[in-house]
């Protein structure tokens, strides 16, 4: 999947469904669908350069999405709260403009650093803050 940020606090994802990501025969597994757009909403996040985790994700399936066929995707956030952000997608069929094949509404709530070192993987994130160090993007500490 390859995601573009957009105009303000948007992005733009393109998801081609493959054989790999298959439920029924032919068609896109429900739980990728979601999948992916969990991935696109949440990169919404660094726009506004704070680390956050998915605290609920709705999506609704409105028409099969056959395996071979390209998702476009367009997210965007539309509130925030605090800590709680709040964001929505909609994904297409046959280009930026074709048929409605699901919609998605996502919260999610920013956390401090310290959430990754307490319940992530010890190598991957020694790994995140060596990369940080050496000059990648960085992220902003949030309060609690």
């Amino acid at each position: 999947m390859r995601i573009t940020a957009g105009e303000g606090l948007t992005a733009h994802a393109e998801f081609e469904v493959t054989e790999h990501h298959q439920g029924a025969v032919g068609l896109a597994h429900g739980g990728l669908l979601a999948t992916a757009f969990d991935e696109v909403l949440g990169s919404l996040n660094w726009l506004l350069q704070a680390p956050a985790v998915t605290a609920r994700l709705e999506t609704n399936f409105k028409k099969p999405v056959q395996v071979g066929k390209v998702l476009h995707v367009d997210a965007q956030i539309i509130g925030q709260q605090g800590r709680k952000v709040f964001a929505q997608a909609i994904g297409h069929l046959d280009g930026p403009q074709g048929e409605v094949a699901a919609t998605a509404d996502a919260l999610f709530i920013q956390v401090p650093l310290e959430h990754f070192r307490d319940h992530g993987r010890k190598e991957d994130v020694e790994r995140a803050e060596q990369e940080r160090t050496a000059g990648a993007p960085g992220i902003v500490e949030v309060s609690p």
